[in-house]
């Protein structure tokens, strides 16, 4: 089963995620640290990791940067999302290494989508 590793302490978006991963029959797993981070994209190479850049309570930014700092995970993608009034938190996300750095509205409307994309998804 494809795994999209979320990067996101906010319940509602993760209950969100995880529906969404159900209709796209992919396994959804939170990681909460730069080290799970690194550590689950080593021992299976997830499609995509997702990212709440609002999040005060997880280090995302220092977990995006350790995991691009990994020259063998360097092309994992990164999907960041976050208040499309914070441009400064979504700047940071894109310097640290995001794929794609998205407004929550967005993000909400999209993940359908970027998850039927993750390679392996059905």
């Amino acid at each position: 089963m494809t795994t999209v590793l979320a990067l996101v302490d906010d319940l509602m978006f993760l209950s969100r995620i995880r529906e969404a991963g159900r209709g796209a029959e992919v396994e959804v797993r939170t990681v909460r640290t730069s080290e799970a981070l690194v550590s689950a994209c080593r021992e299976g190479r997830p499609a995509l990791v997702l990212a709440d850049l609002d999040s005060a309570r997880l280090p995302v930014i220092a977990a995006i940067e350790a995991l691009r700092a990994e020259t063998d995970l360097v092309d994992v993608k990164i999907v960041g999302f976050v208040s499309h009034m914070n441009a400064d938190r979504a700047q940071s996300g894109r310097e640290a290494g995001c794929t794609l750095v998205l407004a929550r509205s967005a993000f909400v409307q999209d993940l359908p989508e970027l998850l039927r994309g993750a390679p392996g998804a059905s």
